[in-house]
Order: C-alpha cells, then sequence, then structure tokens
C-alpha cells in the first residue's frame, strides 16, 4: 500500500469481512451528485525492473519517460501492470499529485504490482480488495489453471469530489502463456464484478495478453457486460496499432496484437480512445504502449 494508507488511517470506520476494507463514507453525508462524471482513464504496462534489458531500455534510462508520457497525458486515474516494487514507488514519487493502491501478487511487497494510481485532489478511495486468478481468490498468490505464476486483481471503489458520484476501477493482467488461465479469469472476474453495487459504473484497465477478437475478451463483453472502449469510442486514435511494441516494433504487431484494454461496464460513454505512441530519440516509454480512454460515467 502507498502513501494513501497512511492519510486514511486515522478516518478508517470499519473493517469489512474477508478482507475488504471499507474506508471513510463520505458520500453519505454529502448533497446529492451530479448526473455525469468524466474521467480520463490510463491502462499502462511499465515492464518489470529486470537487468537483461538493454539501454536505452533498462527501468533507470525509462523512467523519466514513463513519467513525460504520463504528465502528457494528464490521466485522472491509472491501472499499471508488472512493475515492481520499487518501480511503483518510483513512479509515486514521480507523480506527486497521485496517489496509488496495491500490493505484489506474490503477498505484500513480492511480486509484480497491479496498481491503481489516482488523482488525489478529485477521488477518495471509500473500499479496496485484491483477489487471485484461481479457484481459491482469496488466496494470496494462488495459482489453478496453468499458469507458472500467479495472476491478481486489484480493486477500488471510489468517490469523485468533483461530480460527488461513485465508481469501481478494476486492475488486472492476464497470463502469457495459459489460454485456460485466460479464459477462467476473464470467466472469475465476469462474476467477481456481479457483487459490485449495479447501479455504479464500472471501469476494468489490463493486460490481458489477447486480442480484440479472443476468447478472454469475448467472455468479458457477454458474460461480464464489459464493452470495449476503444471500438466504442466517438474516435479512436492509432486503430492500425497493437499495444505490444517489444520495445523495437512500432506498429505494436498490428490491429490484432491490441492485448491491453480499457472496459466499462454500465452507463458509460467513450468519447476518445487511444493508443499512445510516445517515443523519445527512439526510446519506448515500455515494451507496452499505454493506452489512455476519456469516458463519461452516468447516473
Amino acid at each position: 500500500m502507498g502513501k494513501m494508507l497512511k492519510k486514511f488511517v486515522a478516518v478508517m470506520t470499519m473493517m469489512v469481512a474477508l478482507g475488504s476494507f471499507a474506508l471513510t463514507p463520505m458520500a453519505a453525508f454529502a448533497a446529492e451528485g451530479s448526473a455525469e462524471a468524466k474521467l480520463k482513464v490510463m491502462s499502462f504496462n511499465l515492464r518489470y525492473l529486470n537487468d537483461h534489458d538493454k539501454p536505452p531500455h533498462t527501468w533507470d534510462e525509462r523512467r523519466s519517460t514513463v513519467r513525460q508520457v504520463i504528465r502528457m497525458e494528464q490521466p485522472d486515474i491509472i491501472g499499471t501492470q508488472e512493475a515492481v516494487h520499487q518501480q511503483v514507488t518510483d513512479v509515486a514519487e514521480d507523480l506527486p499529485n497521485y496517489e496509488w493502491i496495491g500490493q505484489g501478487r506474490e503477498g505484500g511487497n513480492a511480486g509484480e504490482f497491479m496498481s491503481i494510481y489516482y488523482n488525489e485532489n478529485r477521488f477518495t478511495p471509500l473500499e479496496y480488495d485484491h483477489y487471485w486468478l484461481s479457484d481459491t481468490p482469496e488466496v494470496v498468490g494462488s495459482m489453478s489453471w496453468g499458469n507458472t505464476i500467479p495472476r491478481m486483481v486489484t480493486w477500488v471503489k471510489f468517490l469523485d469530489e468533483r461530480s460527488n458520484q461513485e465508481f469501481y476501477f478494476v486492475n488486472t493482467h492476464f497470463d502469457h502463456q495459459s489460454e485456460e488461465a485466460r479464459q477462467k479469469s476473464a470467466a472469475l472476474i465476469s462474476e467477481q464484478v456481479k457483487e459490485f453495487d449495479p447501479d455504479l459504473p464500472v471501469l476494468l484497465t489490463g493486460d490481458f495478453n489477447a486480442g480484440p477478437d479472443s476468447e478472454p475478451h469475448n467472455i468479458l463483453l457477454e458474460q461480464g457486460g464489459f464493452v470495449d472502449t476503444f471500438t466504442a469510442a466517438e474516435t479512436s486514435i492509432n486503430q492500425e496499432l497493437g499495444t505490444f511494441n517489444g520495445f523495437d516494433t512500432y506498429d505494436g504487431g498490428g490491429a490484432d496484437n491490441r492485448i491491453d484494454w480499457i472496459l466499462s461496464k454500465g452507463n458509460v460513454v467513450t468519447e476518445t480512445s487511444e493508443i499512445v505512441d510516445y517515443q523519445k530519440n527512439g526510446q519506448y516509454p515500455s515494451d507496452h504502449y499505454p493506452v489512455v480512454s476519456d469516458v463519461i460515467l452516468q447516473y
């Protein structure tokens, strides 16, 4: 957990069962909210810190470029994937107006994080939790479906102070090897989000390691009731690109390789979606392009 925990522990009013936390329900005391909330959402696989990425694509070299592209896009809320604890805290240090929520997929600070960064001047987290993409989602680090590393979900229920409305934000990273794991992960998330307040919008970000015509994508849309904001947008930018550039492939493998998605559920209108192909002197911020969507949550 990032700085948010320190700031909100003093006002925490109760902790609900099964490890899901409920923070001070400020919305209960506020005036009626506005009819809509406009957000800019980003999904960004940051590429994990390692000792074998070659210059100029080491984390130390890319860190400033990651900071630059996020500041350039000015997202209100970001779901990141694959970053380990040092990277998570580096990004938090580089983005002083953002707080974050997350934990390592192997528990505590161990392993990669599905962190959620949010504008601290606009959003208040009301609840959050984590679960693992397995037959035992409540068991930290659990695996069931042919994947050899744990896969997980972090979710937060937010209050948007600007509109005085609430919404859910979910962030994940599907397995890169096991198709069974990807399909069952999509089915599990589709079931889990049904436990949310059905009157509130849901935003889902992630690296799904599957294209837009894949079965995991179909499951999330058909069983989960999600909409792909990239195809639903009034304007979609860089439609010809995929999102995995591998540090050396500008087209990201083409449109069929759009494996990073922002999905929505409920009354959500997408104005613009974009695959952000920013580079700095030939240096990519990550081996994935970030994806951004301008959405309107309607109430």
